[in-house]
């Protein structure tokens, strides 16, 4: 697949497959009659990126994830740890704002109420 095809593919700009190579995830990107070529091993690193990058990790958290997971076995728990920090973290966001419309509920009942 060349790279063209992945960023309308996966809708991404060229900046994100740039710092993509630059964290050196892909092993050995081929250039065939001058296009870059993605082998399924690229595809299936750029499709973990996505996902982190959906779950809402930053930049250098999805670094961090892509050197274990390509590191492979016996990174599991490292790997584990990673996204249940960010999984906690979510959680309490989420609590967060469920206070906060539980206020806003208050406020909405009071001024109902007058």
């Amino acid at each position: 697949m060349t790279k063209d095809e992945i960023m309308q593919k996966y809708g991404i700009t060229p900046d994100v497959l740039e710092e993509y190579h630059q964290w050196g995830l892909c092993e050995e990107v081929k250039r065939v009659m001058g296009a870059w070529q993605y082998d399924d091993t690229d595809l299936d690193r750029l499709s973990m990126i996505l996902t982190l990058n959906d779950l809402g990790f930053e930049c250098t958290e999805i670094e961090q994830y892509m050197r274990l997971y390509l590191a492979g076995a016996g990174t599991e728990t490292e790997r584990l740890h990673i996204i249940e920090k960010k999984r906690n973290s979510t959680l309490n966001e989420i609590h967060l704002k469920e206070k906060q419309l539980e206020r806003m509920d208050y406020l909405r009942g009071k001024l109902r109420c007058k």
